[in-house]
């Protein structure tokens, strides 16, 4: 006689079955969603040179300032190069760009990027020179050397030339070390400020509901879609360091506009879950006319006195008005599932998606911005 499952593990995968059903959650943490005002990277930049490239470098003919930085740098170690013609084509010029992090410490090494600046082919293999790094207050606030790691490769013959990736461009990591700091006392601080990376007003209300519901007093306010503004408590645990590693891990369920973004270049079109449209009817069609040239020679018979050769025309004309296509109507209040299986039913491709989108919105059946990029 078989055995009849319990009813705790019939329960039990009822429950599964429920939770499969339910939709995934959508909160995310304040972490994800905020920047707190003053922490934040700075941008650096510096010019220097890479050396020991194999022929791949600056022509200096083409290149004066790659002349100049070698002259001058030869100068500085003692060498006199001035009047001078030089033919090498190992160095090339580059700019040196670097984001300085946040509290990073002096003697802290961060990456770079390096770029060339000339006609160089390739900085494969070579080595940066000792480059100061700037920050916007032409401060120095790094120093940057070593060999450049590059991602692309070119090689080239007397007939062909294949070329991988941009060999022009290419990184060293830890090729930087912070000799400035950047101060910020954030312990001594008695307010915050979190921005929004997407400002939404009610983002923004919710951010704050949650983070006074959590610490279960009110210290935190929206002040605008873009900033919730948030009150350090002076009795704290472990001050505002302690506050943000507690607000930062807060579950808010974002909110987020409905909106149509469309890349006319590529052709994608990315819909957020609120698009809705009214009631509506759309028929597409497009008038297509191919017309084929196939002429054919037409010679007499073999040994034939009489007669010429010809060339006769043939022309194929086809004509493609769309006529099985047919009126879709999508009926007021849809959501994005079902516009997007109403637009498929038509049989049309993105770039006819995308101005079908465009004659919805003119027609003001469409409930959501369109923004086109690209």
């Amino acid at each position: 006689m078989p055995r009849k499952p319990h009813l705790i593990t019939i329960l039990v995968a009822a429950f599964a079955a429920v939770v499969a059903m339910q939709p995934a959650s959508a909160f995310s943490r304040v972490k994800d969603l905020v920047d707190v005002q003053g922490i934040r990277d700075n941008m650096l930049v510096g010019y220097g040179l890479v050396v020991g490239l194999n022929g791949t470098g600056d022509s200096l003919k083409n290149a004066p300032f790659t002349q100049q930085s070698i002259q001058t740098m030869l100068e500085r170690l003692g060498v006199n190069t001035r009047g001078t013609t030089m033919q090498t084509k190992n160095v090339a010029a580059v700019m040196v760009t670097a984001n300085l992090p946040a509290f990073a410490a002096q003697g802290t090494h961060i990456d770079v990027s390096v770029s060339a600046m000339g006609d160089a082919k390739s900085l494969q293999g070579g080595t940066l020179l000792v480059t100061p790094l700037f920050g916007a207050d032409g401060q120095i606030y790094a120093l940057g050397q070593g060999p450049v790691a590059i991602g692309g490769f070119s090689a080239q013959g007397d007939a062909a030339s294949v070329t991988r990736g941009v060999p022009t461009a290419g990184r060293i990591s830890n090729g930087s070390i912070v000799e400035r700091e950047v101060s910020f006392k954030l312990s001594s601080e008695h307010s915050l400020k979190l921005s929004l990376h997407n400002p939404d007003l009610t983002t923004a209300t919710r951010i704050a509901a949650a983070v006074n519901a959590y610490l279960g007093t009110k210290i935190a306010e929206a002040t605008d879609p873009a900033t919730v503004d948030l009150q350090v408590p002076t009795s704290y645990p472990s001050g505002v360091v302690g506050l943000l590693t507690d607000v930062e891990q807060v579950k808010v369920d974002p909110d987020q506009p409905a909106k149509v973004v469309i890349d006319e270049q590529s052709g994608v079109i990315v819909m957020g879950a609120d698009v809705r449209i009214s009631t509506v009817a759309i028929a597409q069609g497009n008038l297509t006319i191919r017309v084929e040239e196939t002429p054919q020679v037409s010679q007499p018979s073999p040994f034939s006195n009489t007669g010429t050769t010809t060339t006769v025309p043939r022309t194929q004309i086809q004509i493609d008005d769309s006529k099985g296509n047919k009126m879709t109507v999508l009926h007021q209040g849809v959501a994005l599932q079902n516009l997007v299986d109403g637009l498929n039913a038509l049989g049309v491709g993105p770039r006819d998606i995308i101005s079908i989108l465009q004659a919805i919105k003119a027609a003001g059946a469409l409930q959501a911005d369109i923004q086109v990029i690209g």
